[in-house]
This record gives structure tokens, C-alpha cells and sequence, in this order.
């Protein structure tokens, strides 16, 4: 597996001991993460998981739940002030869909790509998105999911998990990398003011798109997986950190970061907010922290602020 395969099925794991993932959904996941019940076995085996070859198998045969997203827009789509649509731009021969949104007027505004968690590009992405456009930025949520067909195409997030999964990282650095092209393209855009910010699976997916583009200003990963610990001294961007003092299994990673990048003399901020947990930012999730979102957004935005606008 991936390094962010098995990101992403110790996070399921996660879920399901603390009660928040029923088991059968659990290997019917990790099923699809491996490609198949014979190669979950020993997957589940790892996580500490015990599980037989028929109960996985029976599993992996469940329909998937039928799972409605929750609703909770800070930003309505069409807020007078803004324009938003889906866009699309070509990153190594194939069509990449994004969300664009954006102020109203000429500008040239600072932007900010927004990568989303990794069930794709919902429309919680959306929204924050949107919240940026409130506060003078372009903004482009970048589906990396599209090199099969986008996130509206599958019915199931466990499948657009598992198109994450097995998608070579360097690739959806590729996507992104086009995203930020695409940002500088544009005439109401500030080609050299780009700045990203992601959360859980986007942050980690934040690092490794600021230690692969120097033209970053700024970048903002909540709670993400680390990357390549050698790639850190490429970063330029200044990085403000976020993370939840609970969310133990990412916070491991912490010290090794700081390590990093107080050695290559990248600036940067770390935030560990009390009683916050693992994806404590997103509103339509289990587990949203109002007032620790609420801080981190202002954190954030104050740090945009700092390195785009000024």
C-alpha cells in the first residue's frame, strides 16, 4: 500500500473503534481500498483487525449506505457579491474539474486553492471556497478525483476514497500544480499572491503541493499527514500548521515537521487546538468544534491575509 492508502485506511480504522464506523462498513471499505477481499485480509490483519476470509467476503457484497451529505452553507452559491462555477483545465492530457469562485469585479485578487478531505470535492469544499470569495480571494477547489470521471460520478464516497487511495500522489501534485496555473492565468488574479490550504487527507495532499511549488505564498494544512520529510526544505511558502490536541495518531507526526522545517528555515506557525479532534474544522462532520473551527479560521484568515494581501 501507498503511503496514503494506508493513511487512509488507518483513519477508517480509527472511526470504526471509536464507534463512528459500523465493522461491516468498515471491511466493506477497506475491500475496496485493496482491490479485492483476498488482499484486505491481511490489510485488516495489520490494522489489528480480526477478520475472516468469508466475512470479508461477505462484506464486501453489502450495498453501500446510502449516506446524505450534510447541509450547512455559510455562503450561499449565489451570494450577490460573488461568482462561482465548475471549471476545467487539462493536467497531463486529462480534463481536471474544479470549483471556482471568486468576487465580483476585476481585480486582480490574491487565490487560494482548497484541497478537499477524502471522500472528494463536496460541497462543504465548496463553501469554504466561498468563504474565501467573501474576503477578496479567488478560490479553486480542485477534484482530484478526475482522472476518473469526478466525485458527482459515484454514488458511494467509499469509492471516491479508494480512487484517492490508489492514485499516485505525485500525480494529484501534477492536478494541483495545473490548478495553480490555471489561478495564474486568469487576469482577476494575482499570479504572484497563491496560497493553499487543505484538510485531513488536503492537508497532507497541502504539504506536498508546497514542497513541489515555489511559487506558493502561503499554505495552510489542517491536520494533514506529513510528507516526504527530505522534501520540507523545498518549501517557500509560509506555513501555518493546524491540528487537534485528540487527534493523536496525526499529532505523532508533528515533531519530525517542526524538526524539518525549523532546519531549512521555512516560516512557520504551529496550532494545536485544545479538545479539538481529528477533522474538528468541517461543519457537516461528527466531529465539528465550533469553537476551535471558529479560531482556526481566523487564524487562517489572518494568515492570508499577511502573506497575499499585504
Amino acid at each position: 500500500m501507498s503511503d496514503l492508502q494506508r493513511y487512509i485506511v488507518e483513519e477508517w480504522a480509527e472511526d470504526f473503534r471509536a464507534g463512528r464506523l459500523p465493522r461491516r462498513e468498515f471491511l466493506r471499505r477497506t475491500v475496496l481500498m485493496a482491490g479485492g477481499a483476498a488482499l484486505a485480509v491481511p490489510i485488516l490483519d495489520s490494522l489489528g483487525v480480526s477478520a475472516s476470509a468469508d466475512e470479508v467476503a461477505a462484506a464486501a457484497q453489502t450495498p453501500s449506505p446510502a449516506v446524505a451529505q450534510t447541509q450547512s452553507v455559510t455562503v450561499p452559491p449565489d451570494d450577490p457579491a460573488l461568482s462561482a462555477e465548475m471549471v476545467s483545465f487539462a493536467s497531463g492530457g486529462v480534463p481536471v474539474v474544479a470549483y471556482l469562485s471568486r468576487p465580483k469585479g476585476t481585480g486582480p485578487f490574491p487565490a487560494v486553492v482548497v484541497i478537499h478531505e477524502n471522500r472528494g470535492l463536496l460541497d462543504h469544499f465548496k463553501d469554504v471556497s466561498r468563504r474565501l470569495s467573501k474576503l477578496g480571494y479567488a478560490a479553486l477547489a480542485v477534484d482530484l478525483a478526475s482522472g476518473e470521471g469526478g466525485t458527482a460520478k459515484f454514488s458511494d464516497p467509499a469509492q471516491v476514497t479508494a480512487i484517492l487511495g490508489r492514485t499516485p500522489a505525485e500525480r494529484m501534485v501534477e492536478m494541483l500544480n495545473a490548478g495553480v496555473r490555471f489561478l495564474q492565468g486568469l487576469p482577476i488574479v494575482r499570479r504572484d499572491r497563491i496560497g493553499v490550504m487543505g484538510f485531513c487527507f488536503g492537508g497532507g495532499m497541502t504539504w506536498r503541493l508546497a514542497t513541489q511549488n515555489a511559487d506558493l505564498r502561503a499554505a495552510v494544512p489542517f491536520y494533514g499527514p506529513n510528507p516526504p520529510i527530505e522534501d520540507i526544505a523545498k518549501i517557500k511558502a509560509a506555513v501555518l500548521a493546524i491540528y487537534g490536541e485528540q487527534d493523536t495518531r496525526i499529532n505523532a507526526g508533528i515533531p519530525a515537521v517542526r524538526e524539518a522545517m525549523q532546519k531549512a528555515g521555512v516560516v512557520h506557525e504551529i496550532i494545536i487546538y485544545p479538545g479539538a479532534d481529528h477533522a474538528f474544522f468541517n461543519d457537516t462532520g461528527q466531529r465539528f468544534t465550533p469553537a476551535a473551527a471558529r479560531a482556526a479560521w481566523e487564524r487562517t484568515t489572518a494568515w492570508f491575509q499577511r502573506y497575499l494581501k499585504s
